[in-house]
């Protein structure tokens, strides 16, 4: 776990988190608000809120709840503004929420069930850091987390919304990153890596439609449990901190070796997405 020194600052921080009433979302929130955070949880269920609130609270932290679908930019503005009002200004934005959307061949999906992927996804990161950038870029100083995922890097078949919107929300983190450098705000990409939530019984439901391997990688994931809360807490607690001034426009694996990045350099195409290569030219 983080050294005092490390944990105290985070006492004087508010920390939004969209998707915080499950899955990896609320696991963060919990580790945040741990480590003296106040806690600001977005979420579309009013039971999923309501239970992650009383988990905090019980542990002896300061949470504060919004109902709001990251789908609908005015409610994103609106819950970024209570939060404010409620806790004082946003240090730290966190993009955890996201559907896997349909599971199967994009021959049969269908359309609308796969434009709402991206609709959650992709266009709620996109809310999210559009309401809280303009407040980090006054004060000079912020940070943004989004949350990456399988297919973001790598081709993921059967799973091709998903996967796309996640690529997206890569090339996206890169692009703003660039766009807030200036202002002192770093905007990273997460990977938080295969992990329990329901998203893995998804995969189980869908059968011979999300293919063997990702039915593998699920079996083993519901037995094991996959990465722990607390590799991915760490992550994440490192991205949000001042040890990470330097690093912005990347996306990061709890599984890479992360805590090499607070004293090494950072070259500009590591923790990217794949650049194409020019061709050869043919021999004469």
């Amino acid at each position: 776990m983080e050294s005092e020194q490390n944990v105290r600052p985070l006492q004087e921080r508010t920390v939004f988190i969209t998707g915080a009433g499950r899955g990896i979302g609320k696991r963060l929130a919990l580790g945040f608000a741990a480590a003296g955070a106040r806690i600001v949880l977005v979420a579309r269920s009013k039971a999923e809120l309501d239970l992650a609130d009383l988990e905090i609270q019980h542990a002896g932290g300061n949470a504060f709840r919004i109902r709001a679908d990251v789908r609908d930019y005015e409610q994103v503005h609106s819950a970024v503004d209570r939060a404010r009002a409620h806790f004082g200004e946003v240090h730290i934005a966190i993009c955890s929420a996201g559907i896997q959307g349909p599971i199967g061949p994009l021959a049969e999906c269908q359309p609308k069930v796969w434009q709402e992927t991206v609709e959650t996804n992709l266009l709620g990161t996109m809310h999210t850091c559009r309401a809280v950038l303009p407040y980090m870029i006054e004060r000079r100083h912020g940070k943004v987390i989004v949350m990456s995922g399988g297919g973001a890097t790598t081709a993921r078949p059967n799973f091709s919304a998903y996967a796309a919107s996640k690529a997206a929300m890569v090339r996206f983190v890169e692009c703003v990153a660039e766009e807030v450098r200036e202002h002192n705000v770093q905007v990273n990409a997460m990977a938080p890596g295969g992990t329990y939530t329901s998203m893995t019984d998804e995969i189980l439901r869908a059968g011979e439609r999300a293919g063997w391997k990702e039915r593998e990688d699920a079996q083993h994931v519901r037995l094991t449990g996959g990465i722990t809360p607390d590799r991915q807490i760490q992550l994440a607690l490192f991205l949000s901190s001042e040890r990470s001034n330097h690093i912005s426009g990347k996306v990061v694996h709890v599984n890479d070796d992360w805590k090499r990045l607070e004293k090494g350099h950072m070259s500009p195409d590591l923790y990217t997405l794949r650049r194409v290569q020019k061709a050869e030219k043919p021999d004469k």
